[in-house]
């Protein structure tokens, strides 16, 4: 079974900026749509971004749009999620997901993705 680890969270200012990211054990990731979602305490789970198999499709919460992008790096099966200009509102725990099921989209619903990490806990303040 696909297993999923997160890194790169932490504490950071607002303004700030981090990279989390996202490796597969056993699996290769790049066969997998992988989606980014995150959950702040008293919250529902949101979606934050997502990236395709092939053609580079990706998809971002227009709360985060033009402050963070996802990408991917097969070589070292990884996704990363670069996140600038961090604000207080994004403090939650960041989840990797894969979706064994799409190739050439992602989607934002956490109900099409088989695999979860454990999460990475994300803190912005001052």
């Amino acid at each position: 079974q696909l297993q999923l680890v997160e890194s790169g969270g932490g504490l950071v200012q607002p303004g700030g900026s981090l990279r989390l990211s996202c490796t597969a054990s056993r699996f290769t990731l790049d066969v997998y749509a992988v989606g980014w979602f995150r959950q702040a305490p008293g919250k529902e789970r949101e979606g934050v971004s997502c990236i395709s198999v092939i053609g580079g499709m990706s998809n971002y919460a227009d709360t985060v749009k033009g402050r963070f992008t996802i990408s991917r790096d097969n070589a070292k099966n990884t996704v990363y999620l670069q996140m600038n200009s961090l604000k207080p509102e994004d403090t939650a725990v960041y989840y990797c997901t894969a979706d064994p099921t799409r190739v050439a989209e992602c989607l934002m619903t956490g109900a099409s993705y088989h695999y979860w990490g454990q999460g990475t806990q994300v803190t912005v303040a001052s």
